[in-house]
């Protein structure tokens, strides 16, 4: 007769190993890929949240050309490129982008719209059958339209909820504002964000 402690031993091993596989990180760091666009480092400072809890490859948004200093001359820059579709060329190479999974890509919110910088970068690189992973700072007006052309320029990947909060407004002379106490409370809700996508 087979001993009933015996059972109940291996269906509590068989079960706590489900439980840890269901509930491991899903994502190899290897394969996983943080890209950001910064330019008061409100975005920098989320993306190294992200790869602080996840791992992976952080990699800086820079353009060939810089955008000017002043604030005011960069806003035409870029309600002009949103104009007329114009996409700034990026200094910034990533090799074998194939071999990553899982791609999260930051921004600040510019003109309510997406930055000109990413889409190149969604142009430029093809990010099909891979899990794009968007996260936002922006100056208290949110996303805008960004999360939305996010998804229309990757039909062919897996979109998951974004993430946004708060940064600074350079308008109004707020650079860096995710620091101190923003900074902690920041990254408990990128954690909470990223436990809520099963990412960690």
């Amino acid at each position: 007769m087979i001993n009933m402690k015996r059972i109940v031993f291996l269906l509590t091993t068989v079960l706590c190993v489900i439980w840890v596989k269901s509930n491991a990180q899903l994502i190899a760091p290897e394969k996983v890929l943080v890209v950001y666009l910064s330019r008061t480092n409100n975005t920098k400072a989320v993306a190294e949240m992200i790869q602080k809890n996840v791992g992976g490859t952080l990699v800086a948004l820079e353009l060939e050309k810089p955008y000017p200093q002043n604030y005011q001359e960069t806003v035409a820059q870029v309600s002009s490129e949103n104009e007329t579709g114009y996409l700034p060329p990026l200094k910034t190479k990533i090799e074998a982008i194939e071999k990553y999974d899982v791609v999260f890509v930051g921004f600040p919110t510019w003109g309510m719209k997406l930055p000109p910088p990413v889409k190149t970068f969604f142009k430029q690189y093809d990010l099909s059958g891979k899990t794009i992973i968007p996260f936002n700072t922006n100056g208290g007006y949110g996303i805008g339209s960004s999360f939305q052309t996010v998804k229309e320029l990757c039909l062919k990947s897996k979109v998951l909820e974004g993430f946004t909060v708060r940064g600074g407004s350079e308008r109004d002379g707020q650079l860096l504002m995710i620091k101190t106490d923003k900074a902690k409370q920041t990254e408990a809700d990128v954690k909470k964000w990223l436990l809520k996508l099963k990412i960690i």
